[in-house]
């Protein structure tokens, strides 16, 4: 996990970071965040599309006007419904005409019991969902859905087909691994996403958190690593002892933030049940050992 860097940073400010990209900085920095979403503009001139718009906060939604100035926006997109990235989709709609396309609104299940993933958008309503392979276009630009379920089940990136860029959301981000909360996200699933865009050939990512991620395989390929080499720990540990996520943190996860602490016990959690799936664990009244 990189450091979070000093102020000033860029908030609210239209970066030109390639040709046809543009980059806005939202003021919600968090320990979750970085120094906060980034919402990127696709396309000059005559039409543009916005990805990730943001949170639904004015101040955010008057820096997006003031970058989109008097552009056509073709379409509002979204990676995935997170309250840090689609919520100003609906402000920045009204304000523009443009339809909100990309990921699809999450099914919430009353059955589940409580649920561990409340930062949802409850009000994400697409006027059209992207399925895999499926693109939305505009003048001198084409951004291709890439299916990327895991950090949560509706996440989507979107490829740029014009420069080789990909714009990864929180599947890839460019300061720290993604937490993987269920029961919505899924480990097994997370890890087959990183396997397919690690095939691919893209040539940077563009991430929502945190700096452009300019050697894209080389990074995954280490997450990957990283993401094995917790499994073999949770193994380790489970196999010297029985013991709850709780007491699995601490151990795992030396010098880690305070605050971080939740988000860590809930990518551990994902990881066991994962291994659970597979018969490589298995529990009783949270208390977990290595099969």
């Amino acid at each position: 996990m990189a450091k979070i860097p000093p102020k000033p940073w860029p908030t609210g400010q239209a970066e030109e970071i390639e040709p046809l990209v543009r980059r806005v900085l939202a003021p919600n920095p968090s320990p979750y965040t970085y120094t906060g979403t980034q919402t990127y503009i696709v396309g000059m001139g005559d039409g543009c599309a916005v990805i990730d718009p943001g949170p639904d906060e004015r101040e955010h939604l008057l820096a997006l006007d003031a970058a989109i100035g008097e552009e056509h926006v073709c379409a509002i997109m979204c990676t995935h419904t997170h309250r840090d990235h689609s919520p100003a989709s609906r402000g920045l709609a009204q304000r523009t005409g443009a339809p909100i396309v990309g990921c699809a609104p999450i099914a919430m299940d009353v059955t589940d019991g409580p649920r561990a993933d409340e930062g949802f958008d409850p009000h994400y309503e697409p006027d059209r969902v992207l399925e895999d392979g499926e693109a939305m276009t505009g003048p001198g630009w084409t951004l291709r859905a890439v299916a990327t379920p895991g950090h949560v089940s509706n996440h989507l990136c979107f490829a740029l087909e014009e420069s080789g860029a990909l714009f990864t959301g929180d599947h890839v981000m460019g300061w720290s691994t993604s937490v993987i909360v269920p029961p919505d996200g899924d480990m097994a699933d997370y890890m087959r996403s990183l396997d397919k865009i690690y095939e691919r050939e893209d040539r940077i990512y563009y991430p929502a958190h945190g700096p452009a991620i300019e050697k894209p395989r080389q990074l995954v390929r280490s997450m990957i690593g990283h993401r094995r080499q917790r499994e073999n720990q949770i193994l380790r540990l489970l196999g010297e002892e029985a013991q709850s996520v709780e007491a699995l943190v601490p151990q795992m996860y030396k010098g880690l933030d305070p605050r971080l602490n939740k988000a860590a016990a809930l990518s551990v959690t994902a990881h066991i049940i994962d291994l659970e799936r597979r018969g490589m664990v298995s529990g009783e009244n949270d208390i977990w050992q290595a099969a």
